[in-house]
């Protein structure tokens, strides 16, 4: 087991589709190859970003087939309908749904945006998330477009096959591929860098919220 004997569950906390992927893709599947139950939560349709023309579920579809790459079956994808940009407004409402979410799936992992995320709906989810599952396990995945400063100090090595899966997760989202980041290049050179700083080859960074042992 790679984190822990005593893990069963984990619990990805995405403000909006696309962002557990690109945080941690490469982490999701590895925790899925190591036999780990991984539920994933999406919190918006995010209506409001997708091109003119789109139907309103394109991200929802777009997120079940990503998440196939993953080893997230879509039994295990739980979805959520705030308005994209309006969570400080919906606070209250979304503590509620993840103090149902602690409830139902008792997670032992919870992967949540970082503390210094400065997009307004992922420092929300980073708030309210503390809140629900303070006796969980919390990691602060990285999204380095949204970081001035990141504090680093939990590294978890993936391998090249897990990084491709990452890779083909974020490919799905053609709506979203104008996106800078969302270039492999990008996403295998972060990998590299972040290997780099633990002596492996690939790796995603995170920030340890909480830990309990």
């Amino acid at each position: 087991m790679i984190l822990s004997s005593d893990i069963k569950t984990a619990l990805v906390l995405a403000p909006h589709p696309d962002d557990g992927e690109f945080g941690c893709g490469a982490t999701l599947r590895r925790l899925h190859e190591e036999g780990i139950a991984v539920w994933y939560a999406a919190f918006s349709p995010c209506i409001e970003s997708l091109p003119a023309g789109s139907a309103p579920d394109r991200l929802w579809t777009e997120l079940t087939r990503a998440l196939g790459h993953l080893g997230i079956s879509p039994e295990r994808i739980i979805r959520h309908d705030f308005a994209v940009r309006y969570f400080p407004r919906d606070r209250q409402a979304i503590l509620e749904t993840l103090t149902r979410l602690k409830t139902q799936l008792k997670p032992d992992l919870v992967l949540m945006p970082n503390s210094m995320d400065l997009h307004q709906d992922h420092q929300v989810i980073y708030q309210e998330g503390l809140r629900a599952f303070k006796h969980s396990r919390l990691l602060g995945y990285e999204l380095p477009w949204n970081n001035l400063i990141f504090r680093s100090d939990f590294h978890m090595r993936v391998t090249e096959a897990q990084l491709d899966a990452k890779v083909q997760a974020v490919r799905e989202y053609e709506s979203q591929r104008n996106r800078i980041y969302s270039d492999r290049d990008f996403l295998i050179g972060l990998a590299r860098v972040r290997g780099v700083q633990v002596g492996a080859d690939f790796a995603e960074a995170f920030e340890t919220i909480r830990w309990i042992g």
